[in-house]
């Protein structure tokens, strides 16, 4: 039994070290797929004020990637087959980078409209990341899915602490501040290249087949996973972009409030890299979704009734479940399918519905504040949806492929 554990040991290593640079290639594209979106939150205020927006349109500037995940998260598999999955994400890269220097051009309307193209461009590798996954690390999808994980948590919690820094004590301004991640964009594009024009036709295969992802529409299992990452991003995406003013509405300063939002994310790091891993290895993943709906509960609440006093215990808390939250839903991709080709079915279905739910929730949220001039509301109804997650999690948790 232990020769056969050291074989098999060995062989995982060798595969590992032999595809160093496809692991590299994803690790830079991960650190791309959340610092754009995060590094907003933190500069809300000054956006708002330099442009004269209202809550609602600020929260447009979260809404708007989502919406565009979910418009073209769908037909991502039939631009894999069309481009293969390497040449894909590095057309992606380069829209990314447009999307950024668009977006900070310091106007309203390219405000928007590189939003929405930044969104466009993460969409592809949201949706192609767990395929290319399952295709080349078959046998370590939990490392490898906590490996981006991980990755895309820890460049998400630097670019919320560091847009502040940016903008005022270096000068930047919220333009220079949301522009900078560009350079990151290039880097990975850079990297990128020669994986794209090594990529052959069996890379195109792997995520072809419009008539599975047809048939996903028809599984009860499909909907669970779809459900649990619309319900998880919405919870995400909410708190991303409202968290930083919930902190400062409590009397805490811009800088300390994006901090925090910083803690947040650091606070998910570790989970991130861990609950894939975990999750890999377990026959049904119902215990771990029981205990991130305990954690978001109890941060939910103490952020709710609690004073300052402990407002980074409850922060740090709710950084872990929302992490795990994440986590689940990327793994889910790969437990919940037999494929490569199926992985990007899955994973365009889940995060076309799922974002498309997920984006009512940073809009919805800056409403119900512009209406109550209050956090409580919105704080309650996250609440609510931290509940019922637990619903569609027990029903991905099932060890059953789509």
């Amino acid at each position: 039994m232990s020769v056969q554990s050291n074989t098999k040991s060995m062989i995982m290593k060798k595969s590992l070290a032999s595809s160093w640079p496809i692991i590299i290639g994803i690790v830079l594209i991960a650190l791309t797929m959340r610092s754009p979106l995060t590094s907003v939150g933190p500069l809300v205020g000054s956006i708002r004020e330099s442009l004269g927006l209202s809550n609602t349109a600020a929260g447009l500037l979260t809404t708007l990637p989502l919406l565009a995940f979910s418009l073209l998260s769908p037909f991502t598999p039939v631009l894999a087959r069309r481009f293969g999955v390497e040449r894909a994400m590095l057309y992606a890269l380069v829209l990314l980078m447009a999307g950024i220097a668009i977006r900070s051009l310091g106007a309203a309307a390219s405000l928007m409209a590189g939003t929405v193209l930044l969104g466009l461009a993460i969409a592809v590798c949201n949706v192609l990341l767990p395929s290319l996954v399952k295709r080349d690390f078959s046998s370590q999808v939990g490392l490898m899915t906590g490996v981006y994980s991980v990755s895309m948590n820890l460049f998400g919690a630097i670019a919320s602490g560091v847009s502040i820094p940016l903008a005022r004590n270096l000068g930047f301004g919220w333009t220079g501040a949301l522009g900078i991640w560009g350079a990151l964009a290039l880097l990975a594009a850079l990297f990128w290249f020669p994986q794209a024009r090594a990529s052959h036709a069996s890379a195109r295969a792997a995520t072809s087949g419009v008539s599975s992802r047809r048939s996903l529409w028809r599984s009860p299992l499909a909907w669970m996973v779809t459900l649990f990452m619309g319900m998880q991003s919405l919870l995400f995406y909410v708190l991303i972009a409202w968290l930083p003013e919930i902190m400062t509405s409590r009397g805490l300063s811009e800088d300390s409030a994006g901090w925090m939002l910083s803690l947040f994310q650091i606070a998910a790091l570790p989970v991130s890299f861990i609950v894939p891993i975990v999750a890999g290895r377990m026959k049904n993943q119902r215990l771990l979704v029981i205990i991130m709906t305990i954690l978001l509960l109890v941060s939910l609440a103490g952020l709710y009734f609690g004073g300052n006093a402990f407002i980074a215990l409850w922060t740090i808390l709710l950084g872990i479940g929302a992490g795990c939250a994440f986590s689940l839903a990327m793994i889910f991709l790969s437990l919940r399918t037999k494929d490569a080709h199926d992985a990007a079915s899955l994973s365009g279905m889940s995060q076309s519905v799922g974002y498309l739910l997920a984006a009512t929730g940073p809009t919805l949220f800056g409403l119900l504040h512009d209406f109550t001039a209050s956090w409580n509301v919105p704080l309650l109804l996250l609440f609510v949806v931290s509940a019922l997650l637990l619903i569609p999690g027990l029903g991905a948790s099932k060890n059953q492929t789509v």
